[in-house]
This record gives structure tokens, C-alpha cells and sequence, in this order.
């Protein structure tokens, strides 16, 4: 993967973007559609320490866009102030893992992302599948971070 160049000063380390990535609830998927347009749309996300897990609507923009062309932006952020603004910036590749629409059936493969999903967004429940929503892994191929809470603290 691809490493941030610039703005090192302020750039997240790996153990600050694990800990972003696993607390924040919610991304910005950035997607290109077949006309060339983009589209972006927020989402809930897992965070395995090394991919993206996307939970989308099979029958949706993102979905037919993803699908498609497997690229993809994904942008988290936090912060109100500017001495606060922090996220990460995610550019990558998608893969379709499981079932379209995802079922009930046990799949290995989706073990873990599930997991983390039940546990970030259902009180630490078992994670149910609705039958309209199936996963995308992100790989990432580059991420830049920021976290201006660093600026002054050279």
C-alpha cells in the first residue's frame, strides 16, 4: 500500500488509524457511476485491521457502481472545531464475499466482519442478515490520514 507523503506532521499512525477506523460508525463511499458521474452516499462500516467491510443494499446506485468498476474512495472523518478535525481517507478496490443478497447460512469467510458489525452497531448481538444487503470487502491500495489535533505539538 501506497503511504501518505504529505503532511507526515499531522498524518495518523498506524495504531491511531486502527483505533479511528474501529470507534468511528460512520463512512462516505465515494463510487463512479457507468456515465461517469460520481456518487457518494454514507454507510456503516467494519473495520477488520486490514480491509473495509461495507454492508450495502444489493438494489442501489453503490451497489451497480461497485460491482462494475471496483474502485472506490471511502473518506471517515470527525470533528466540529479545527483543532479537532481528524479521519482517514481510503482509496481502494472492492470484491463481492458471500451470498447476493446475503442469507442466513454460516459463512466462514464472513465470520469475522459480521462479528465486528453486531458488536459496533447492535450492542455486541449476533449479527442478522435482512436479505437485502450483501458484503463488500475494501482493499485498500492507499490511505492518508490527518488528525489536526497534532498542528503546534512538534
Amino acid at each position: 500500500m501506497k503511504q501518505q507523503s504529505r503532511r507526515r506532521s499531522i498524518a495518523m499512525t498506524a495504531t491511531e488509524i486502527d483505533g479511528f477506523l474501529t470507534e468511528q460508525r460512520t463512512c462516505r463511499v465515494a463510487t463512479v457511476t457507468a456515465a461517469g458521474h460520481p456518487h457518494v452516499s454514507p454507510l456503516w462500516f467494519a473495520w477488520d485491521g486490514a480491509s473495509l467491510w461495507l454492508y450495502s443494499i444489493v438494489d442501489s446506485q453503490r451497489w451497480v457502481d461497485l460491482t462494475t468498476n471496483g474502485r472506490i474512495a471511502v473518506v471517515v472523518d470527525d470533528g466540529e472545531l479545527y483543532g479537532e478535525l481528524r479521519g482517514v481517507e481510503i482509496l481502494g478496490t472492492t470484491a463481492v464475499i458471500g451470498a447476493v443478497p446475503r442469507s442466513g447460512t454460516p459463512d466462514p469467510a464472513l465470520t469475522e466482519p459480521e462479528r465486528l458489525f453486531g458488536e459496533k452497531y447492535f450492542q455486541g448481538q449476533d449479527f442478522v442478515a435482512d436479505g437485502r444487503h450483501a458484503w463488500l470487502q475494501v482493499t485498500p491500495t492507499k490511505m492518508v490520514s490527518w488528525d489536526f489535533r497534532k498542528i503546534g505539538q512538534r
